[in-house]
């Protein structure tokens, strides 16, 4: 059995293939073409410090190389998993030394920074600010949510895309014909495979380019990578879908979105990338119930209830009958009436109740289970809905003293609220005439 490969490589092919210069990187045209911001700031020598923000395999580390071999800068690294306050001292003071020997400025390039802590991202505001480092930050992660506000104030935030196809079959091209790549093995990839390394690959070169040279690695010299060879190799590839990150919070209110929106193909196209990315579909369902309380409410009361039965088959029999009951229940979702009306009023009424503290519930409202409490005059002069004509004892006040009746509940003129919104109207005309009169909200 052959263990190695029979012309052991030092590095692997992604590696092997980091562009050397700005005509060799792909991708990121929105940044790098001529006149787009970031190529304007290299050809100017505006060098500055900046937050690289993308997904995996676009070209986060290769772009701060390359930064600093086009404006000759020395070129520090550090792993915000594998370092701390140490490290970082570390790099300030080789910073200083190659300004003092050769008069060069320094990048320090933090891969993952939003893992460091708020003390840690501290740690580079002074060298930042006088100078010493021109601070490179790469993450997946939103900015805005894992980096301190004084570290963002100092850094220009750019924005990488996933690589399209055009910069992915570029990449492909220069691993199957470079000589630093696969080109001396003379491999050929038909356009079906390539298809299928492009889905694959999902917008990330370097997963593209591990893919790549595993297939290789199990194919002879000039042999053709057919789809048998790659299938076998990719078996169930996973969509990026980062639990707990930017992609996952994107997909979520992308499906959220649909439902309110009434679109139920584009609620079924969200629902089935984020199981397709490996998302659990339990916190799907939880999510579908929250959907069936904000945005449909008692439009449709019947949402909740199909919901949390798509919850209860999800949790009894799993793949795939429950991933199915929970597709019903989105498309549900989306077609019925929509009202966000409980949802509003709930939101109103939880801002007044910690805005006005903790008023005294009436005397009337208050139960009397003792002979003391009846004396003190709990519950004097309390109405029974029930013994009143409908049912309904008009003219009566349900708030604090202290606040007047407010209208939190507007019921929407749709679905079920419609008829909801009748019966209210009919209510009130009760007080309106009822000879004991309740404070007008």
């Amino acid at each position: 059995m052959q263990l190695f490969r029979s012309e052991p490589l030092a590095q692997p092919l992604a590696a092997r293939l980091r562009a050397t210069c700005l005509d060799e990187y792909v991708g990121q045209q929105h940044l790098l073409a001529p006149g787009k911001p970031l190529r304007e700031a290299l050809e100017q020598g505006a060098l500055h410090s900046m937050i690289f923000w993308g997904p995996p395999g676009v070209g986060k580390t290769t772009l701060a190389r390359l930064l600093a071999e086009v404006s000759d800068a020395h070129f520090e690294t550090l792993s915000a998993v594998l370092s701390g306050v140490k490290e970082i001292r570390q790099a300030v003071d080789m910073a200083r030394q190659q300004a003092a020997q050769y008069g060069r400025r320094t990048i320090l390039f933090v891969d993952e920074v939003h893992r460091f802590n708020k003390s840690q991202q501290d740690a580079f505001l002074p060298f930042v600010e006088d100078g010493t480092l021109i601070f490179i930050g790469a993450t997946t992660e939103n900015p805005s949510f894992e980096l301190n506000n004084a570290l963002l104030s100092r850094a220009r935030v750019y924005v990488l895309k996933s690589l399209d196809e055009a910069a992915l079959r570029r990449l492909a091209e220069r691993a199957l014909t470079e000589d630093k790549g696969l080109g001396k093995r003379h491999l050929t990839l038909p356009e079906e495979s390539l298809q299928l390394l492009l889905a694959a690959a999902d917008g990330d070169g370097r997963r593209l380019l591990n893919l790549l040279e595993n297939a290789a690695d199990l194919a002879e010299d000039g042999q053709a990578l057919g789809t048998d060879l790659l299938q076998n190799l990719l078996g169930d590839s996973v969509r990026r879908f980062d639990k707990g990150g930017e992609a996952f919070y994107d997909q979520i209110s992308a499906l959220h979105k649909s439902v309110r929106g009434s679109d139920p193909d584009a609620t079924l196209y969200w629902y089935a990338r984020m199981l397709d990315g490996g998302c659990d579909p339990l916190y799907i369902a939880r999510r579908v119930v929250r959907m069936a309380s904000e945005d449909i409410g008692n439009a449709d009361p019947r949402a909740l209830t199909l919901c949390l039965n798509a919850w209860d088959v999800q949790e009894r029999l799993g793949s795939p009958e429950g991933e199915l009951a929970v597709a019903q229940a989105l498309v549900y979702l989306a077609c019925a009436p929509k009202s966000n009306a409980v949802y509003m009023g709930f939101k109103a009424a939880m801002r007044e109740a910690a805005e006005h503290g903790s008023l005294e519930v009436p005397l009337h409202l208050r139960n009397a289970p003792t002979k003391l409490m009846k004396e003190l005059g709990y519950g004097d002069e309390y109405r029974y809905a029930h013994d009143e004509p409908e049912a309904y004892a008009a003219g009566e006040d349900y708030f604090p003293e202290q606040l007047a009746p407010r209208r939190y509940y507007q019921p929407v003129p749709r679905g079920l609220e419609l008829k909801i919104r009748d019966k209210l109207e009919h209510l009130r005309a009760l007080d309106r005439q009822s000879p004991r009169q309740r404070r007008k909200p």
